[in-house]
C-alpha cells in the first residue's frame, strides 16, 4: 500500500460513535508499543507537538515512540474522547509507566487531533504532566497490550 492509497477508517466527518472508535483504535495502537505500526495512522508529513519534541514525518514518529517506550517501561494508555467536530477530535488521557530504577509515574494529558480525508492523522498537539506514584497507587493493572473491553475508562477510574 502506498501513501497514496492509505486509508485508515473511521473517516472524517466523525460522529460520536466513530470518534470514539477512533480514540480507542489510537489507545490500542500505543498500548502495543509498535512504532512501526502505530506511524501508520499517520500521514506521511504529519507534524506533532509531544511536551517539547515536534517530531515531522512518519520517520521521526517511529524514532520518537522508540526513545519514548525504551524509557516508558510497562507503558499502559487511557484515552478518551473529550470533543470532536468534522475532522478533528479531542482527547484526555492518561498512563502508567516505570522507569529503569522502578519509579512509577501517571502521566496526564490532553490531544487534539487533526484528520485527512483518508483518517490518517495528520497534526497531533500533545500537552502533558507527570506525578511519580507509588506502586500500590497503580490503577492500571492490565496485561501488556490492549485494555480489556470491560476495564474501567479515564472517567470511572475517578481520573
Amino acid at each position: 500500500m502506498n501513501a497514496h492509497t492509505e486509508a485508515r477508517p473511521p473517516f472524517p466527518p466523525f460522529t460520536r460513535e466513530t470518534a470514539i472508535q477512533k480514540v480507542r483504535m489510537a489507545e490500542n495502537a500505543w498500548n502495543n508499543r509498535d512504532p512501526e505500526r502505530v506511524a501508520l495512522a499517520y500521514t506521511m508529513g504529519s507534524r506533532w507537538r509531544n511536551r517539547a519534541e515536534f517530531p515531522v514525518g512518519r520517520e521521526q514518529i517511529i524514532a520518537f515512540l522508540t526513545r519514548k517506550w525504551a524509557k516508558e517501561l510497562e507503558y499502559r494508555l487511557i484515552k478518551e474522547l473529550w470533543a470532536f467536530d468534522g475532522n478533528r477530535i479531542a482527547v484526555r488521557f492518561a498512563y502508567e509507566w516505570r522507569d529503569e530504577n522502578d519509579s512509577w509515574c501517571r502521566s496526564y494529558g490532553n490531544e487534539n487531533w487533526e484528520f485527512d480525508e483518508q483518517g490518517l492523522m495528520r497534526t497531533r498537539y500533545a500537552s502533558i504532566n507527570d506525578l511519580p506514584i507509588t506502586e500500590a497507587e497503580r490503577k492500571f493493572h492490565w496485561p501488556q497490550g490492549n485494555r480489556p473491553d470491560d476495564y474501567p475508562g479515564l472517567s470511572d477510574l475517578g481520573l
